[in-house]
């Protein structure tokens, strides 16, 4: 890949970030993860062709056209938090998967989904994947990791916080808050 191919996957990345809350590659990677699927399953179930999927996760393409598929994204991230927390067996997200890929959607993804557990509550993951995405929605980890080091000496808290929740990984985040519940 020359330099110009990498500043523009670069710049896509960016603006996957901006729109999405995540890169593209990350956000998928994450369902592919947590609904124990492979490329071609999340394609099929998003409505994309394998390549597609393929050019949106490398940045060589930024934006999903279809408001459609936008909106199958949403409610793969509301199962897989589903699926985390227990409150959806394997069996039944395999159901929701084929009941998603049916939806015609809407237009955008919503950072104001409330997905919840058998008590009501918030899952600690949805919590914390909403926060991760306003945090990258106004900065990138560089930019947080930065302010989290500038506030160290007066805030050590809250530069935790911007670290952990701002620039680290999901599953890191969740255990320092489940660590810090005890």
């Amino acid at each position: 890949m020359d330099a110009a191919q990498q500043e523009a996957t670069a710049r896509a990345r960016e603006l996957q970030r901006n729109w999405y809350g995540e890169p593209l590659g990350a956000l998928f990677r994450k369902l592919i993860d947590d609904l124990g699927l492979n490329q071609a399953r999340l394609a099929a179930v998003l409505g994309l062709s394998a390549p597609m999927l393929s050019q949106l996760m490398s940045g060589q393409r930024a934006k999903i056209g279809n408001p459609a598929v936008v909106q199958r994204v949403q409610l793969l991230q509301d199962l897989a938090s589903q699926v985390a927390d227990g409150s959806v067996s394997a069996a039944e997200a395999t159901e929701r998967m084929d009941e998603i890929k049916k939806s015609q959607g809407g237009s955008v993804l919503s950072n104001t989904t409330h997905t919840t557990n058998s008590s009501g509550a918030p899952t600690v993951k949805r919590v914390v994947r909403e926060i991760q995405s306003l945090l990258r929605s106004v900065a990138a980890a560089g930019d947080i990791i930065d302010a989290a080091d500038s506030l160290a000496p007066s805030h050590p808290e809250l530069a935790e916080f911007l670290r952990v929740y701002g620039a680290g990984r999901t599953s890191d985040a969740v255990a320092h808050y489940q660590s810090h519940q005890n």
